[in-house]
């Protein structure tokens, strides 16, 4: 990950700008770099990945023009040359400094054409004026704020604002900024017509489109690690990703020692994927202190997202402390995209795409928020394989009457798109969805409710929910977390939507708790 950061007008001071900036060190700390555009600030801390030489370091420029971006861009290569034979000459191997050619030939319709998980900020030094832009799902954070005089200022996470704005919004994934104004250039969970191939036809492009979106994330100039949770989808991505390589991999699992579900199934699927695999335990202890750190890091007080950030972020630090990985392959989103535990009780396939594509229009305030941060503050990159644009875009196509859970077992298009080929072995291929936050350990969550037990009698926290207007607590627990959230983000609270629940207009869905383990349908789940 890298970080970056824009005051976007002549009211920018830079000694404010760089106190803001530097809350966000550890996103890049190879190098830092602030740049005054004559209209403004344009900041970057890297985080070498690719292009590891100095000529690498951004801002980037070309003519008066500025940019910064915190992204990947796969298949640059092909863009490079392209712009090459257009006359352009390029100084590092970075596949970021292509962006200010392609804005010069396409403007604005530079952003459609990228195959990218990216955020940027542009200084046109023409037309004198600032755009930023980000990737259709999230990916890579970017925020907005407007100081006192109106000024706008972006920054790739709200702890680099508080303090410089007002009201601090996260950016709208798949749009771009421009002119003071907010335009949509792709909504990827809009689907115009399904697509009306067969069930074995689906799985087969699910299988193939998955493998490229693996096998594009493991270019690297630096070292790539994997998360893997013993779990269908972090399973799958390390399974693909063994064969795409010459030596092992190397895979890391995070767990409590006494309960640890998702431990014994890691372990058994890096045995079979001859991996080098490393097991992370947490202790009571850690679990309780590291939680304010988490939600300062996050930025979040969603019970789910706060939950389920512990043992990544604590795995996370263990990764950057003992190695010297950088990049980090995830299994997220593929719950959004093929059902959670809870989706097995849609009413319809129209309530089940409904669902899909709020959740797929939420995910970077929920789990890529937590992707992102549990990995960055550690000084590693994320890379998420079910996140590539062509997959996201063909499974949000396939008819929901075919994804919804019609076989007795969720998630049933993606194992069976595995089920031949010897991937994983067939216990994990159709094992049953537990929650992260559970699978790392039944007794972790059971902590962290006792903790928030311990903090409040029934009458502060009565009083206590009565603070809060937008996404009011309701149990001891989420007030804990909101009343840390504000220490850190007063009065922020807009940033996030609600609490991430199951749908509670469905019958079997009208639950107190976001995890899965509360409803009927979790069976073997916690096995």
């Amino acid at each position: 990950m890298c970080s970056i950061m824009g005051y976007c007008g002549e009211s920018a001071s830079r000694e404010v700008f760089e106190k803001g900036f530097e809350r966000t060190v550890s996103r890049g700390p190879d190098d830092s770099r602030v740049v005054d555009t004559g209209k403004g600030l344009l900041g970057f801390h890297r985080l070498a990945i690719m292009g590891l030489t100095p000529s690498g370091m951004q801002p980037f420029r070309l003519g008066n023009s500025y940019v910064v971006c915190n992204g990947e861009i796969y298949g640059f290569e092909k863009l490079r040359e392209m712009l090459r034979k257009k006359g352009y000459t390029f100084q590092s191997d970075s596949d970021c400094e292509i962006l200010l050619p392609l804005y010069r030939e396409y403007g604005t319709g530079m952003f459609a054409m990228l195959d990218a998980e990216f955020a940027c900020i542009i200084y046109d030094g023409e037309k004198r004026s600032y755009l930023a832009a980000r990737d259709p799902i999230g990916i890579r954070p970017l925020y907005y704020g407007y100081d006192p005089k109106g000024t706008i200022l972006f920054a790739s996470e709200p702890k680099n604002l508080v303090g410089l704005v007002g009201q601090i919004m996260p950016f709208p994934p798949g749009c771009y900024y421009a002119d003071g104004v907010f335009h949509r250039y792709c909504d990827i969970a809009q689907v115009d017509s399904y697509c009306q191939d067969s069930l074995e036809t689906v799985c087969e492009n699910i299988r193939r489109k998955l493998i490229a979106g693996v096998e594009k994330r493991l270019v690297s100039d630096a070292k790539v690690g994997f998360l893997l949770s013993g779990g269908l989808d972090s399973s799958l991505v390390c399974a693909i990703a063994a064969r795409k390589t010459n030596a092992p991999i190397r895979t890391f699992a995070i767990g409590m020692r006494q309960d640890a579900i998702d431990l014994k199934y890691a372990r058994e699927a890096a045995e079979y994927i001859g991996s080098r695999h490393t097991e992370v335990y947490m202790t009571p202890e850690e679990v309780v202190g590291s939680l304010e750190e988490v939600i300062r890091t996050l930025g979040t007080f969603d019970i789910t997202t706060i939950r389920a950030s512990i043992g990544m972020y604590l795995v996370c630090k263990a990764i950057h402390k003992r190695t010297d990985i950088r990049v980090l392959l995830t299994g997220e989103i593929s719950d959004e995209l093929f059902g959670y535990k809870y989706t097995d009780f849609a009413p319809s396939p129209k309530a089940f795409q409904e669902e899909s594509q709020k959740r797929v229009r939420q995910l970077h305030v929920y789990d890529v928020l937590r992707a992102d941060r549990c990995i960055s503050v550690n000084s590693l990159e994320a890379r998420v394989p079910f996140g590539d644009l062509d997959f996201v875009r063909y499974v949000m196509s396939v008819d929901p009457w075919l994804k919804m859970n019609r076989y007795g077992k969720g998630k049933y298009l993606l194992r069976h798109a595995f089920e031949k080929g010897g991937y994983l072995p067939a216990d994990i291929l159709w094992r049953e969805k537990a929650a992260f936050s559970d699978a790392v350990g039944h007794s972790m969550v059971d902590y962290l409710k006792e903790y928030a037990e311990t903090q409040y009698t029934q009458e502060e926290f009565e009083a206590g929910c009565r603070k809060y207007s937008h996404a009011r607590p309701f149990t001891k627990e989420s007030l804990l977390y909101r009343d840390l959230f504000e220490k850190y983000y007063p009065g922020q609270g807009d940033m996030i939507p609600d609490f991430w629940m199951p749908n509670r207009s469905w019958k079997g869905c009208d639950v107190d708790d976001p995890s899965a383990r509360v409803l009927s349908n979790y069976g073997d789940s916690g096995k």
